[in-house]
């Protein structure tokens, strides 16, 4: 049990490799679960492509900022525990709301979601600071998900159910 709290709890330090102009890294160690235009009426009001990655417990649990950019605002929101890769998940459990301003405009949301295990999510992102993808935005303890709001016509870099790492998978490319 030990030996897996330690992998659990890993908060590895990454660089990506390359340019990141335009580019979506992965925010999260996993898998991806949803690919598809999604309504978010929370902040945009409008159409979205949503990426989603699952982490299974065996995951490192670590999330990075998945663009360059400013944070435009935090916002935390209690609510329920559902298993993470249910489609309800993303706008009833407990989740952290990190919106981001890419240098070029755009605005990207990132959604940190407490799982059926997951009781706590950290977020290190804090309003108006700069961000930029190999710096970590925060932690979900156990299994849990990220999501990704896009703007619509982003290219899509992934597949279904592949494996992604941290601050390492370009998931997409911004127009």
């Amino acid at each position: 049990m030990e030996l897996y709290g330690l992998n659990f709890y890993r908060c590895p330090i990454r660089y990506f490799n390359g340019d990141t102009e335009k580019l979506v890294v992965a925010p999260a160690d996993g898998k991806i679960v949803v690919i598809e235009e999604a309504e978010e009426n929370e902040y945009f009001h409008d159409k979205r492509l949503l990426i989603s990655i699952f982490m299974s417990p065996l995951n490192v649990h670590a999330n990075w900022f998945p663009v360059d950019g400013k944070v435009k605002f935090v916002h935390h929101q209690n609510g329920n525990y559902h298993k993470a890769w249910l489609p309800k998940a993303s706008e009833e459990n407990e989740h952290a709301d990190i919106m981001i301003t890419t240098p070029e405009g755009e605005d990207i949301l990132v959604r940190q979601i407490a799982g059926a295990m997951a009781r706590r999510i950290v977020t290190y992102a804090k309003e108006g600071e700069e961000c930029y993808i190999d710096e970590h935005l925060g932690f979900i303890k156990l299994g849990s998900r990220v999501d990704v709001y896009l703007p619509l016509g982003t290219k899509v870099c992934v597949t279904m159910d592949q494996p992604t790492t941290g601050d390492q998978t370009v998931i997409a490319k911004l127009k």
